[in-house]
């Protein structure tokens, strides 16, 4: 008898134990549960931060977004402000509210940014003060401000709008005679000054005949620097963009850059007299990726980029008079650097870089003093998060999904693969949530757009891709940066020129073969997706290489290349930056790079979708594919058009259905590996919304 109770007595205490150490590993969170879709959906990510001018505030905003059964729309933006020093976090304006562009008073008085308050209201400059109280608005425009600026006196703001419609355009317009000259009638984005101790609210209008992307006031105020091309296209915007200078006394706008292609920002030296800018090497670059410095009066221009640098650098500042600061994209990594001005690049020295602190960061916001410096920053584990770093040290300052720290994520690190022609390739591979070394899992991979971007190892989850998602349900996701990426250098990144759908998509190809060799992934249940360019790999590959994945997801993708540069809003960056030809200097390689060449082969479960209001990637890439393939016979191919919705999902309702629709599609063909001939997936998948709707 005793023996029989000390040995029930054993099993009642190892079961207390057990039933102790679940409940400990439940509340601590290494119990939790995957990251499911819901969780995604109510994902809130920090977008921007701002120092303020003696380091002690960070305003910054917070993506939030909008919920299954809420007014269709995209997500909100909230403002809020944290000390440097106590962390006191103060939410300014907050709800249903879009606040954007946010930018502190030169005295540091009060905040300012955009924002639209009214149902048809135009978007305006605000300003809020730092001790609270309600937004006063700054700006009277007539049409929407795109962007502002602060006088360095701190009492007029410069902003950006287009030209109002004239009340004969108007009249016109009310009689049914509104018609659209394409690409005549276009309207400048023109530069005004309003003067804020004025009580006459009308803005002087500083140029005309031109439209300015963007700029930035000299020290003294007495100048402007200003990105400048003569149409207000999208196209001219990304390929002819140069920096012209407007001397605010004599109105005269004069060219100061000639740089042969992509401009990205620029900023004046403490002094004045030299003007830095971030841009490309040539004009077939693909992305910018350099550091140049002008002088003001004579011209001379220095390039401060290290020679075959291993990486882009993508916006530039000063620390003083003698010492650029840049933010550049190495790899999977981003890095903080200065360089002096002499040295051509050599001297360079790295102040920040993820691949030491864990975090991947943004653009940076420095006091002019450069001791404080604001970032959001993101790693595998978290989404945008502000940091802040005093020159020594970065410290997270939110956290703005705590209940992150209860979800079962995969683990997510860098891979290099050898290519076919023995070039090494960089990509991430977040592994199944539980990952047993020796089992082969069903694999998806994520093809980025562009080319000209790259994956970083950051938060790579979103709607059209996502990765811990996928984790979550027993899936590899394999997130690779082919060549034509950016991140890697000038040579890397000019890979895809004049050679489409060539070595970048031999790269992804070679990856899946690497992880089918590795033992990871199983060579039966691949599937790939991706939007824009990834779109067009992902045609390619339902096509071209159908042999290689059994289901794709094809966002906005590209079908036609031919009818493509007829129908982008983009034709002299495909020709200049991409295809390198005209299209009658290359009709052949054009339609045998197009993935409807190869429709009749295909035998990959292919799922088509897009915004029906797409000018970058026209509706019609999608049609011609998904009829192509029709009329073929092929037995699962679906075509799901979003009303309203441009180059990506902005509103709420179609980011649900794409999130649920792709992962449908993936179980349905690569984990479930249904039959091809079979059934598709239910068309109607609403009830996974959570929406109450009627019978």
């Amino acid at each position: 008898m005793k023996n029989r109770v000390n040995r029930d007595y054993s099993q009642i205490s190892a079961l207390f134990v057990v039933l102790l150490f679940s409940f400990i590993l439940t509340q601590t969170g290494f119990a939790g549960d995957v990251f499911s879709e819901k969780d995604l959906l109510k994902l809130k990510s920090a977008t921007s931060a701002k120092i303020s001018p003696n380091g002690e505030w960070i305003a910054y905003t917070v993506s939030v977004p909008r919920k299954a059964g809420d007014k269709p729309g995209s997500g909100y933006s909230e403002l809020y402000l944290i000390s440097t020093k106590t962390r006191e976090i103060r939410p300014f304006i907050t709800g249903k509210v879009n606040v954007r562009s946010v930018s502190w008073r030169p005295d540091g008085s009060a905040v300012g940014f955009l924002s639209s308050r009214g149902e048809k209201a135009k978007t305006q400059v605000w300003m809020i003060s730092l001790s609270g109280g309600e937004a006063k608005q700054v700006t009277q425009s007539k049409t929407n401000v795109s962007s502002f600026r602060w006088h360095p006196t701190a009492n007029k703001v410069a902003y950006l709008a287009s030209t109002p419609e004239s009340k004969h355009e108007k009249e016109l317009e009310e009689k049914g005679y509104g018609f659209v000259f394409y690409e005549e009638n276009l309207k400048h984005r023109n530069l005004y000054l309003a003067d804020l101790d004025s009580e006459d609210s009308k803005a002087e209008q500083l140029t005309n005949d031109v439209t300015v992307w963007s700029f930035e006031f000299s020290p003294d105020g007495k100048a402007i620097a200003a990105a400048v091309t003569k149409e207000n296209l999208i196209d001219h915007s990304y390929t002819f963009k140069t920096v012209h200078l407007l001397d605010l006394k004599s109105n005269e706008l004069k060219p100061l850059t000639q740089n042969p292609g992509k401009l990205g920002n620029f900023a004046f030296s403490p002094n004045g007299r030299q003007l830095a800018y971030a841009a490309a090497l040539s004009q077939k670059d693909n992305a910018v990726s350099q550091a140049f410095v002008i002088s003001i009066n004579s011209g001379e221009t220095t390039n401060l980029t290290q020679k075959n640098f291993h990486g882009h650098v993508n916006w530039v500042a000063w620390k003083n008079n003698n010492t650029l600061f840049y933010h550049s994209d190495e790899g999977v990594e981003t890095t903080l650097s200065t360089v002096r001005l002499t040295g051509n690049g050599v001297n360079r020295k790295v102040i920040l870089d993820s691949k030491k602190t864990g975090v991947v960061f943004g653009l940076p916001s420095t006091t002019k003093d450069f001791k404080h410096t604001a970032l959001v920053g993101q790693s595998p584990k978290f989404p945008g998060n502000v940091f802040y770093f005093n020159g020594k040290k970065m410290t997270k300052l939110t956290n703005v999904n705590p209940w992150l720290a209860d979800r079962k994520l995969g683990k997510q690190e860098p891979i290099q693969y050898k290519a076919r022609d023995g070039r090494e390739v960089e990509g991430l591979l977040i592994y199944p949530v539980d990952y047993q070394a020796g089992t082969k899992y069903p694999m998806v991979v994520i093809v980025h757009g562009g080319p000209e971007s790259n994956y970083s190892n950051g938060w790579l989850s979103r709607y059209s891709a996502p990765g811990q998602n996928l984790s979550g349900k027993g899936y590899a996701a394999f997130y690779p940066n082919y060549r034509a990426s950016t991140g890697y250098g000038v040579a890397y990144a000019g890979y895809g020129y004049n050679n489409p759908a060539g070595v970048e998509f031999d790269d992804i190809a070679d990856g899946i073969d690497y992880l089918i060799d590795q033992g990871i992934a199983d060579r039966d249940r691949v599937g790939l997706g991706g939007g824009s360019y990834g779109g067009y790999a992902s045609g390619w590959f339902a096509t071209y290489y159908t042999k290689y994945v059994k289901a794709v997801c094809m966002f906005v993708g590209i079908s036609d290349l031919i009818s493509k540069r007829g129908t982008s809003d983009i034709p002299y960056e495909m020709q200049y930056v991409h295809l390198g030809q005209k299209l009658e200097d290359m009709w052949d390689l054009s339609l045998k790079r197009s993935p409807i060449y190869y429709a009749h082969q295909s035998k990959t479960a292919t799922l088509i979708y897009g915004g029906l209001a797409d000018t970058r990637v026209d509706p019609g890439q999608s049609r011609e594919l998904h009829r192509r393939m029709k009329m073929n016979g092929h037995p699962a191919v679906r075509l799901v058009q979003y009303p309203g919705e441009g180059h990506g999902n902005r509103k709420q309702p179609g980011r649900i259905d794409v999130l649920y629709r792709i992962l449908d599609w993936y179980d349905w063909y690569v984990k479930d590996a249904k039959p091809l001939e079979g059934p598709m997936p239910p068309l109607d998948i609403s009830d996974k919304y959570g929406l109450e709707l009627t019978e």
